[in-house]
């Protein structure tokens, strides 16, 4: 599920949260600016900022400022974390958002969605600090969801419509509405390097996953928009699925590749590709539909994954694959 639909779930709760956003990065850390944590009143968390001490901080302080009506900055130097206690394993800098998540502020969230949704562009904007705390969504016809702004700043948000990028500028932050096309590599070996490479170039906005710190890094992954570490079985609940997600399993073995598939099928999802022999496949998906899965979850996988080019290396893999999911992603309704 997509943060603002989580919040959007929490706020007919009636529960209290706390939005999480990295504002500013330097170096290598794990999530790049615009990433997202919702804490809840249950101690619930959705979404990442980075993992590991990072977040922890970031967790601390939303619970000791829940149910408030004002704002917080965390800032984390990661390169004096891993010096002292070699907690993180990425160096950089890192401030935090936290922001209360208001009633009154439901017309923006809803406002975001529905962007979203109707792939409109717009831009978030948050006002923080000891002048108090606003946040509107404005779109690229000057138009204003939530608290009001002034016209100088509608029209900066205007042009950053156009150009979107995101904007820190004393108490306020400026964000694009994230439109970009979610992309999980599940694996992250030779094809997925390149798969990663040529997805964002392609315009997909690209997290990688794996069970190894040694091949899941920034080294391997420059480009990738986040990158996440950890046990496949356990890494779901930090993924959000809300229907256009595109997933590609190319993990390291059968078994790997058969547990996230299964995993995968119980979401939504706009693709799934999976990589093997028909051999292989047939195998999995013999085995997924003994466990219950019926014709129509498997019939939709495309596997062998990719178009057929006739590709041996793995950059024509890699090649191949992007070519199916922009074939489907273009694909008229």
């Amino acid at each position: 599920m997509d943060i603002f639909d989580t919040i959007l779930t929490f706020l007919e709760r009636g529960s209290h949260s706390v939005l999480a956003t990295v504002v500013r990065r330097t170096g290598s850390a794990p999530r790049d600016v615009g990433a997202k944590m919702l804490v809840t009143d249950e101690g619930k968390v959705f979404g990442t900022v980075g993992g590991g001490q990072l977040e922890s901080e970031a967790y601390g302080k939303a619970t000791e400022m829940m149910g408030k009506d004002a704002t917080a900055m965390v800032h984390v130097n990661m390169d004096a974390l891993q010096v002292e206690d070699r907690v993180m394993l990425c160096g950089g800098n890192v401030d935090i958002l936290l922001e209360p998540v208001t009633e009154r502020h439901r017309p923006v969230y809803e406002a975001v969605g529905k962007c979203r949704e109707d792939r409109e562009r717009a831009i978030l904007f948050t006002q923080f600090g000891p002048d108090g705390f606003a946040k509107s969504l404005i779109r690229g016809d000057g138009t204003v969801v939530g608290d009001a702004v002034g016209q100088e700043t509608v029209k900066w948000c205007v042009r950053l419509v156009s150009n979107p990028a995101t904007e820190l500028s004393g108490n306020t932050f400026a964000e694009p509405v994230r439109i970009t096309v979610p992309l999980y590599i599940f694996g992250a070996g030779h094809v997925s390097q390149h798969l990663s490479k040529i997805a964002k170039a392609a315009g997909f906005s690209v997290t990688v996953i794996d069970d190894r710190k040694e091949f899941a890094n920034h080294e391997r992954f420059g480009e990738a928009d986040a990158i996440v570490t950890g046990q496949f079985q356990d890494v779901f609940p930090s993924l959000d699925f809300t229907g256009n997600e595109y997933a590609v399993i190319v993990a390291r073995s059968q078994e790997q590749d058969a547990l996230v598939l299964e995993e995968v099928l119980k979401r939504n999802t706009r693709y799934v590709g999976m990589m093997g022999s028909r051999r292989k496949i047939d195998i999995i998906l013999n085995s997924l539909r003994e466990k219950g899965f019926d014709e129509k979850a498997t019939t939709g996988i495309h596997a062998p994954i990719g178009i057929d080019i006739d590709a041996e290396t793995p950059q024509e893999v890699a090649v191949s694959i992007v070519a199916e999911m922009i074939k489907v992603k273009n694909a008229k309704h």
